[in-house]
């Protein structure tokens, strides 16, 4: 039983085991993917993902929301929107004041008891002032009474939505910040407030919204877009595609057309900056705008920056600089890597499905990040509205407790503490589920890195498989049976989905340690010293530098799972020594050769990138109008880029996992045969003594 199936006499495949590998992590591997489905039902049981959509007042209403009486109210209201400048804020995440559903944000400056001095002469005050107040509230109410029983804000001024809230609606006159013309304004208790203390509040509730802001634009985006930027992924699978093809023809040809390239798409982003950077030079800008402000998110102004458009400069210079020295110091190495690109060319040419396994790849991957984040989803809006004991004072013992809204008023909290509110804080719950909800969210991450890292490990044994079929073929293609990669992906499937994902495991397991270190830095970030931020960055380097050397050498750990059918430690052992005894394969296979493929990636990526940036900064009428009412342009623009770059990363992968499984099977050829009529070579004669020439392997081995 030979793992390849070739009817060859190479004793190399008579040590073949065929037997399933790594039995226990195989189980333990499809439980967790059991369990991980189970969790995906419960949390699509328990959660709500309208919750995280639509904005909820005070009594756990959702705004907005069809078939309920908030149905035509979609805004979010503040009743006194300057209390959101307490230290609660943060502490409990909610703004300690009375939230209603309106229909509309309010217009004008108005106060509850101007109100019922004009309610006097006219009742259609009191018809524009109650749609901002509780369905109980009546216009002739005292205002120690009004404040007692918290049915109206004391006070409206003008408001726009934003975020399905209303905020204070700045503008500015003469360089001063305003809000209705207005720069002082009564707050309806007697107090006259400044337009900055308006600011601050609105900034207050602005550090809770501004996640959420970002997302609610970049989905707008996305909405917009999402048509041009299929279209540009598209064009990049077609160019990856072209590209594959013609490395079998003119690989060193099209080498030079990935440099040019390259350093062309460079230097345009470098004659781009300093355009941009001498134009606000020349016309620095002094108006203030609401970013200024700190009402909406800030990201945008820094493109606004000259300092931001001379940093990307320098960064472009920097990286163009370090894309020539390495040409010119890696000619040598990189012509012997052109010519196992040559040589990898001919393996796909005789196995053309390799080049359709990244597709496979992408929709598996695609599975399993869209089944996180719905289950992230719902896990996050999962359990019933809890509400909070909210002192806007800040004055309370019972502050923070868990209250019922319904009998609040009647509870002794509500007479030990007055002017406390029983207001709307989160979704949760007491019971067994609720209370393990962080530690589904950290299993649902665990497991989601798991699968990540065992779909790229099947393919990359797959592809190992088939190329491995063809190196052991003795009369190619004649010798290679059919189906070559659909044999291996069943083989890979059937017998090592245990030694599969016991690699992916470790990788995972690094990743999950890298998530939470900087999960901690971010929670510790204001008591961090010297010293701990020192600690961070090493912590941070040994973990990259691991993770990078895992991946390598499960990567050729797979390769010898492919030819012997081994498990995987002992594969790891085998590539181990095997690296080991052909240290120069490192530099040649690896890193120049993936230095080759990566100018490729980055030709490919950079192409749809500038296409993707002329089109949707409106620089290109002639061959379509883009979209002109985008938040942020570099949303659907860094897509196209990261997007392309990965479709470019998994079409040439095939090329990188090709050249790799070829150049362990070389090693393993000289070691076991020595070219005589007994034990000859399965390598080509033309590459055999091109390899030998460039001495990419021991005078030992060769001897």
């Amino acid at each position: 039983h030979i793992h390849t199936h070739t009817h060859t006499h190479t004793p190399i495949f008579k040590k073949f085991l065929k037997s399933c590998t790594d039995v226990l992590c195989c189980m333990i591997f499809l439980l967790c993917i059991i369990g991980y489905i189970v969790l995906g039902l419960v949390a699509w049981v328990h959660g709500d993902p309208r919750r995280a959509t639509y904005p909820t007042d005070s009594q756990g209403h959702f705004c907005g929301q069809k078939g309920t009486p908030n149905e035509n109210k979609t805004i979010l209201f503040y009743f006194n929107l300057l209390r959101c400048t307490s230290p609660s804020v943060m502490l409990n995440l909610q703004c300690p004041t009375t939230q209603i559903c309106v229909s509309k944000c309010p217009e004008k400056f108005l106060t509850y008891v101007e109100m019922q001095l004009l309610y006097t002469k006219d009742k259609s005050y009191w018809e524009d002032y109650r749609q901002f107040c509780k369905t109980t509230a009546k216009p002739a109410k005292s205002l120690t009474q009004l404040l007692l029983d918290d049915d109206c804000p004391t006070a409206i001024f003008p408001s726009k939505p934003f975020l399905q809230r209303c905020f204070p609606d700045f503008s500015t006159k003469n360089g001063t910040l305003t809000i209705g013309s207005r720069v002082v304004f009564q707050d309806g208790n007697g107090k006259t407030r400044s337009v900055i203390e308006l600011r601050d509040a609105a900034n207050g509730i602005n550090k809770l919204l501004d996640a959420k802001s970002l997302g609610l634009k970049v989905f707008e985006d996305y909405a917009t877009t999402w048509y041009w930027i299929l279209i540009g992924l598209t064009i990049a699978m077609f160019l990856s595609w072209i590209f594959l093809i013609l490395l079998r023809f003119i690989a060193g040809c099209l080498f030079w057309v990935f440099i040019i390239g390259v350093i062309g798409i460079i230097g345009y982003g470098i004659w781009y900056c300093y355009q941009e950077y001498t134009k606000l030079q020349e016309h620095p800008s002094s108006v203030l705008t609401i970013y200024d402000i700190g009402i909406q998110t800030s990201i945008s102004m820094y493109f606004q920056l000259k300092q931001t458009w001379f940093t990307f400069m320098i960064i472009l210079c920097i990286i163009e600089v370090t894309v020539i020295l390495m040409l010119i110091f890696l000619r040598n190495r990189i012509r012997v890597a052109i010519i196992l690109l040559k040589e990898g060319s001919k393996a796909i040419g005789y196995i053309p499905s390799t080049l359709v396994y990244p597709a496979l790849t992408f929709i598996l991957l695609s599975i399993c990040i869209c089944y996180w984040v719905v289950t992230a989803v719902f896990l996050a809006t999962s359990g019933v509205p809890v509400y909070k004991v909210i002192a806007p004072e800040g004055h309370c013992i019972h502050e923070n407790q868990t209250c019922d809204p319904e009998i609040f008023n009647t509870t002794e909290i509500a007479k030990a503490c007055p002017g406390a509110l029983c207001n709307f804080a989160f979704y949760g719950g007491k019971s067994l589920y609720h209370q393990y909800i962080p530690t589904f969210h950290v299993y649902n991450l665990f497991v989601f890195l798991w699968l990540i890292n065992f779909v790229i490990a099947l393919g990359q044994c797959a592809l190992a498989g088939a190329f491995a079929t063809y190196y052991w073929a003795m009369k190619k293609p004649d010798d290679i049976p059919r189906y070559p990669l659909f044999t291996s992906f069943g083989r890979a499937i059937r017998y090592h989905t245990g030694s599969l994902a016991f690699g992916s495991l470790i990788i995972a397991l690094i990743q999950m340690f890298k998530i939470i270190l900087e999960y901690l830095d971010h929670r510790l970030k204001r008591t961090q010293n010297t010293l701990s931020k020192f600690l961070k960055c090493c912590l941070r380097c040994c973990f990259w530098c691991l993770e990078n050397a895992i991946k390598f050498l499960n990567r050729n750990a797979y390769i010898m799972i492919a030819i012997y059918g081994r498990n995987f430690c002992r594969s790891a052992k085998d590539a181990f020594n095997l690296l080991m005894r052909n240290v120069l394969k490192v530099a040649v296979t690896d890193e120049v050769t993936y230095f080759v493929l990566f100018l490729g990636k980055i030709l490919v990526a950079g192409s749809i990138g500038v296409l993707a940036f002329l089109f949707f900064t409106q620089r290109l009428p002639v061959i379509a109008q883009g979209p002109t009412s985008l938040n942020y342009y570099w949303v659907p623009l860094l897509t196209v880029i990261f997007g392309s770059y990965l479709i470019a990363h998994g079409f040439f992968s095939v090329y990188a996992m090709c050249v790799e499984t070829i150049f362990i099977c070389f090693c393993e050829d000289l070691e076991r045969n020595d070219g005589s009529t007994e034990k000859p070579y399965f390598i080509t004669p033309n590459l055999h003594g091109i390899l030998i020439k460039k001495q990419l392997i021991p005078q030992k081995q060769k001897e």
